[in-house]
């Protein structure tokens, strides 16, 4: 036996897995954290606001307020109260003393909030929480009738927003109180702009409006920056007050709208062996503000993303690198876009391609030189030199070629042979040759 051929090509397959886990949680903030309404005179009834703020980034309920002590009641809104994150709302302690002499009580706010422990959103939980804020007061029965003159407080006296997006808008409330004993008539609120153009607005004032001793009102300012940078002005509340004019100050900062660039903008990986993989790197970049990615969705599932765990946060200025992988399952050309989910105010996203090649079947071809006065061979195949061997032809083969098409890439063969003649009688075993199937 003198010539032996060989050929092999093998796959491998990889699989990526993305998970993600996000919590949210709420919390009650109420300014002032006591009251004091001074010194009332019995039969009348004096109010005054708490802020109620939810500093969390999820809504908040309040659903009940508890009111503790002689006198004293919670004047509205109605509960429950949902509050949205950043929002701020005004409610109403009402004190009336039916005697006279000091007083204490509270009034306890009972919220909640619901955290999400997963994605998918099914894994939820109730916190409940209990603020109190301590009530103090006083009744009196005048000798004579004492008038003082009406005082218009704010609250808050200064008003600041936090850091928005261009085109974005936030709406904070605040309370003006008739803290004097005389009634007070609100005639005129003007907003006075200095700077981002016409960012506040107000909202909630129907003037004129009267506020007996001791009433309040709330309104809303709501800030919507026109172009990045800091942003400022004041409310402008005049009335027949003692202090005819009074002033709350404005300030907010706008910031640049964010943008998502993804790099290179197209991604092709060529040709690929069917059930082989191959990668590319690209890299994502935040401008502007800020991007909170949220999730990744690519159209065909033979080209997958990994390196990133979502959400996650870029920073203006910086930049994410990330991994695509395509596996084609078929022969042919196979296209998809990936698109990510983000607060950027562009969409981005990456066209993807690439080619399937069919892989094809591992063989061994082998061949002999003739020898006289037969009928026929057989071919014997052993996993290590001087066998032992297994018979791998079914049948006598005529010929001086055979192709064993049952190999495997990595694997060593030793292959011999042997002739038969006409009365069936076989010869001993030819030279072994050894067969090497590599792992491409």
């Amino acid at each position: 036996m003198k010539r032996f051929c060989w050929s092999s090509k093998v796959a491998v397959l990889l699989l990526n897995a993305l998970c993600w886990t996000k919590v949210a949680q709420g919390q009650l903030t109420v300014n002032p954290a006591s009251v004091n309404f001074g010194s009332v005179q019995t039969g009348t009834a004096t109010s005054q606001a708490l802020i109620l703020s939810n500093s969390s980034k999820s809504d908040l309920t309040v659903s009940q307020a508890i009111v503790a002590g002689l006198g004293f009641s919670l004047g509205g809104p109605s509960l429950p109260l949902t509050l949205t994150s950043g929002q701020n709302v005004a409610v109403n302690m009402v004190f009336a003393p039916v005697s006279g002499g000091s007083r204490s009580g509270s009034v306890s706010l009972v919220s909640s909030t619901t955290s999400t422990h997963d994605r998918s959103g099914k894994h939820n939980s109730v916190s409940t929480t209990t603020t109190t804020v301590v009530l103090s007061g006083s009744g009196f029965v005048p000798p004579m009738t004492v008038v003082t003159p009406g005082v218009l407080v704010a609250y808050p006296s200064s008003m600041g927003f936090p850091s928005l997006q261009v085109g974005s808008s936030q709406t904070l409330f605040a309370a003006l109180t008739n803290s004097g004993g005389t009634a007070v008539t609100i005639s005129q609120a003007t907003i006075i702009q200095a700077t981002n153009g016409n960012a506040f607005s107000l909202n909630g004032l129907s003037l004129p409006a009267m506020l007996a001793a001791g009433q309040s009102v709330t309104f809303s300012v709501a800030f919507t920056p026109l172009s990045a940078g800091s942003a400022g002005g004041s409310i402008s509340i005049n009335s027949d007050a003692s202090n005819p004019t009074l002033n709350i100050a404005l300030a907010g900062t706008g910031a640049a709208q964010s943008q998502l660039a993804v790099t290179p903008a197209s991604a092709d990986f060529g040709s690929v062996t069917v059930g082989t993989s191959k990668t590319q790197s690209a890299t994502l970049v935040a401008s502007g503000s800020s991007v909170i990615l949220s999730s990744a969705n690519v159209t065909d599932s033979e080209f997958s993303l990994s390196g990133i765990a979502f959400p996650v946060t870029i920073a203006a200025g910086q930049s994410m690198p990330f991994t695509l992988t395509f596996v084609p399952r078929a022969s042919g050309t196979a296209a998809a876009t990936l698109s990510l989910a983000s607060t950027a105010a562009n969409s981005a996203a990456e066209n993807l391609t690439g080619t399937g090649v069919a892989l094809p079947q591992h063989s061994v071809g082998l061949s002999w030189d003739p020898a006289t006065a037969v009928v026929g061979y057989n071919v014997y195949r052993g996993s290590q030199a001087a066998g032992p061997y297994s018979k791998i032809n079914p049948v006598l083969d005529s010929s001086t070629t055979f192709s064993d098409s049952s190999v495997q890439s990595g694997q060593n063969y030793y292959y011999v042979t042997t002739s038969v003649d006409s009365t069936g009688t076989q010869s001993s075993y030819s030279n072994e040759i050894q067969v090497v199937i590599p792992t491409p």
